[in-house]
């Protein structure tokens, strides 16, 4: 298959062989992490989750991610509800626009309390820009 992305599967990069995802052509915005005590891998996009903007909590219950599944759904029922008891007739979409530029830090911070770690230096040099994760 060939690499769309030209990115960190090319076959002069030395940390091929270290990225779980190396035969799948990933963007050069999306990193990968493992479990190791499992062997769990993840790979998801670091910066804003346009799809949450869009779709709200419906990514995060496809990636099983439940935890930020049942915050996202707690907090638009409460910024909702608030709404309504304050008689608004057009609210804007606070929680959409928060969660849409929250929610993949918000992913990948979760998994790192569950123990996963960068699966390759590309996924660490990223993650640790875009301070997701701390050294």
């Amino acid at each position: 298959m060939q690499d769309p992305f030209k990115n960190q599967n090319d076959p002069d990069n030395q940390n091929q062989n270290q990225n779980p995802f190396s035969n799948l052509p990933l963007p050069p915005n999306y990193a990968t992490v493992v479990n190791p005590d499992n062997g769990q891998v993840r790979a998801a996009k670091v910066g804003i989750s346009w799809t949450t903007l869009w779709f709200g909590p419906i990514p995060a219950m496809l990636r099983g991610d439940w935890y930020n599944f049942a915050l996202m759904i707690v907090l638009d029922l409460i910024y909702f509800m608030g709404i309504s008891m304050l008689h608004i007739q057009v609210a804007l979409p606070v929680p959409a626009l928060v969660f849409g530029f929250l929610y993949n830090m918000m992913y990948f911070k979760h998994l790192f309390t569950l123990g996963y770690q960068p699966a390759d230096e590309h996924s660490k040099q990223i993650l640790t820009q875009s301070r997701y994760w701390k050294e």
